[in-house]
């Protein structure tokens, strides 16, 4: 008989599906390892494994983080590489411990929203549309390109905008494009494809903060414009 791989479980004993479906903070320590070491022994899934060398530690990770390769390889199951594996995964934990979070910019203003995306459209000679995804506080959460070369409600996806927003739980969103000509003026189709974006924010309660076009050293905010 050989290893009982975490791919010939039941589907809901798979901890990989588990952490895809439910997100991380759902599974078990045990759980969470036995992603890493992949497999048990012939006796006992990696789960079952895990949770063994866990009840050994008193279900403490820091426990866990001070064992020895030659520790974790006396259990049936855990060999080198595996033991290597949790090793590394406890030392990842501590060091992200030590670690500050990493500070979002604050997008709460066109000339903020200007400083960050002036630089990654300054020497373009063709039309690029952004879109930048805030929370609440509006910092940010990610920004991404939509379009390259030309700007029309066919080239930007408003679904698309709309679905992002709501995969990476945005609560504000604002709109960036350029204009190569350097004439910050917007024109009818900047217009128009600012009240499509408007209109989809209000029906999926996403605050629209602004559309702001970008040249080379001005902008222009539909929203200090009393456009918004």
């Amino acid at each position: 008989m050989g290893k009982l791989s975490i791919n010939m479980w039941a589907e809901e004993d798979r901890p990989r599906e588990k952490l895809e479906r439910m997100g991380a903070p759902a599974l078990s320590n045990a759980e969470l390892l036995a992603i890493l070491i992949g497999s048990g022994s012939p006796k006992e899934s990696a789960v079952e494994l895990m949770k063994r060398v866990m009840s050994d530690c008193n279900n403490n990770l820091n426990t866990l983080g001070k064992k020895s390769i030659s520790d974790l390889t006396k259990y049936k199951g855990v060999g080198p590489a595996k033991a290597i594996s949790i090793l590394a995964a406890c030392e990842l934990g501590k060091r992200r411990q030590l670690e500050q979070a990493e500070d979002r910019p604050d997008l709460s203003s066109a000339t903020a929203i200007y400083n960050i995306m002036h630089p990654v459209m300054q020497d373009l000679d063709v039309e690029e549309a952004w879109v930048l995804f805030m929370n609440r506080s509006l910092k940010l959460i990610k920004k991404e390109r939509l379009s390259h070369g030309g700007l029309s409600e066919t080239a930007v996806d408003v679904r698309v905008i709309m679905r992002d927003a709501l995969l990476c739980n945005a609560t504000v969103v604002a709109l960036c494009h350029n204009h190569p000509s350097n004439n910050a003026r917007p024109s009818a189709e900047d217009t128009r494809l600012t009240e499509m974006v408007k209109a989809a924010c209000a029906a999926m309660r996403i605050y629209f903060l602004d559309h702001i076009i970008i040249t080379d050293g001005k902008y222009y905010s539909y929203r200090e414009e009393g456009l918004l």
